[in-house]
């Protein structure tokens, strides 16, 4: 397993969003960075929580964050354990009064709760070996990713619960 930090949050050729994990041992621009495509609600919600800012009204990852810290329970690291055809795969390691527990999750969702709660990254070798692209491939603008979360904060400062309406 190799231990890994969010770059950050960007979007593919095909305009879909994908998270972007380095390990935390390589220099910028040097080594390897993972891509996993993810939805963009956890897309938002991964970068809301990186930039250390919070939404208006909490998300499901800080419900969920605030539900584990009222259960006594601690996400205690994350692991991005494998690819399959494609899909990649997580598990949440959990302290709980109860002891011990390993969640299945998406990696998205297991992201998106460890930003909030600092709680380390890690990905398997063989994951990055088979997914892992040339940090040099990836161009990423910090300031792009400041645009996109404050054009996020606009919509939701200007949405009215009517427009969901059917």
């Amino acid at each position: 397993m190799v231990q890994v930090r969010v770059l950050g949050v960007a979007l593919d050729a095909a305009r879909q969003h994908i998270v972007l994990l380095k390990p935390l041992l390589e220099e910028p621009g040097e080594g390897r960075v993972l891509p996993i495509w993810v939805g963009a609600q956890e897309a938002t919600s991964i970068l809301i929580a990186v930039q250390g800012e919070q939404a208006p009204r909490p998300l499901s990852h800080d419900l969920i964050t605030t539900l584990f810290g009222t259960l006594g329970a601690r996400v205690d690291r994350v692991d991005v354990t494998r690819i399959d055809d494609g899909t990649f795969y997580a598990e949440l390691s959990l302290t709980t009064p109860t002891g011990s527990q390993v969640l299945d999750s998406r990696p998205s969702d297991a992201i998106a709760l460890a930003v909030r709660v600092h709680a380390p990254i890690w990905v398997a070798d063989e994951v990055l070996d088979e997914a892992g692209i040339p940090a040099e491939m990836v161009d990423f603008d910090q300031d792009d990713e400041e645009e996109k979360l404050d054009e996020f904060k606009r919509f939701l400062e200007d949405v009215d619960p009517e427009d969901f309406q059917g």
